[in-house]
């Protein structure tokens, strides 16, 4: 009777360890960043700052090399702060960090060996689908997939791969090396297992991050979107100026920048992409009602600071 229990032990004591490792929070070390911009060359900078192992991917070589320019222009701007009394230390910390950093053209050959996949590209439904669809043919069963999206569904792009338990959102915020919240986002299909490790990541990379459900524009865009459409309205209705909307703002709320500021600096043509993505979600929501006078703005191509003209005129 002995020897006829050894295997059953055995096989019981492999069936525990299995289960255990599969309880197991994955531990984020290596990490393959899809988009050069702005979003995601700030999203590899403090990644690679912290020492993961990061490729950034992106279409071209022109456009990577910018990233990798600006990744370190960023970090010597960090360095002169964080190692105001110790420069050695500093050039130390920018040659350690770039050395964590390399560059791709290619997304399917480098998901081969990642553990975590982030997305910051274009905000289109389709084009994400599509990126994530390709990739989860070719990333290891454990890697987490990602997506920096301020205004799209997670669950929606996660139902483009057959890893809906292992996606999830990781809302970071510009400009990314700065600011240190982190939105992390778990759809209904997400696992807790994925979820503690995005929380876990995003403490490792040095943010704050919090938690919220797979609702329109998460928490900070939930309430940030609907109160610059309410400035937009309160001005179209020629209650106030948009200047004095704004000093109201700054001087009696403590806010750093105006509505008007802000929607300027975040770009018009965003903020009416995200807008009209919520309204055809939810027509009979007030909040989400589209306005005149910023589908005006955007069709003239007066888009905020980045066209030299929005609300305001830039020089």
């Amino acid at each position: 009777m002995a020897f006829a229990t050894r295997p059953f032990v055995r096989a019981a004591s492999s069936a525990t360890a299995a289960a255990t490792a599969a309880a197991k929070k994955l531990i984020v070390k290596h990490v393959t960043v899809i988009g050069g911009g702005l979003m995601g060359a700030g999203i590899a900078q403090v990644a690679a700052a912290s020492g993961h192992t990061v490729v950034l991917v992106d279409q071209s070589d022109e456009i990577l090399k910018k990233s990798t320019k600006g990744i370190e222009e960023s970090l010597k701007r960090v360095t002169k702060k964080k190692f105001a009394d110790k420069p050695e230390a500093g050039a130390e910390f920018v040659e350690k960090t770039l050395k964590n950093l390399t560059t791709s053209t290619d997304a399917v050959a480098v998901v081969h060996s990642t553990d975590l996949v982030i997305e910051a590209i274009v905000e289109n439904q389709e084009i994400k689908n599509e990126l994530f669809k390709r990739l989860d043919k070719f990333a290891p069963e454990h890697t987490i997939f990602a997506s920096n999206t301020s205004s799209l569904q997670i669950t929606q792009l996660a139902n483009s791969t057959t890893r809906q338990d292992r996606f999830g959102g990781l809302h970071f915020f510009n400009p990314v090396p700065m600011m240190k919240l982190v939105e992390v986002i778990k759809t209904p299909m997400t696992s807790q297992k994925t979820y503690e490790s995005l929380m876990d990541f995003s403490k490792a990379v040095g943010k704050s991050p919090v938690s919220c459900k797979d609702t329109p524009g998460f928490i900070v865009n939930r309430l940030l979107v609907p109160y610059m459409m309410e400035a937009v309205r309160l001005f179209e209705r020629g209650d106030a100026s948009k200047e004095d909307i704004d000093v109201a703002m700054k001087l009696g709320a403590g806010y750093p920048m105006g509505p008007f500021e802000l929607l300027d600096y975040v770009g018009l043509d965003t903020s009416k992409y995200i807008i009209d993505g919520w309204h055809a979600l939810e027509p009979n929501n007030p909040l989400f009602q589209p306005s005149p006078l910023l589908d005006k703005l955007v069709e003239e191509k007066k888009l905020g600071k980045k066209t030299g003209e929005g609300f305001y005129k830039y020089k």
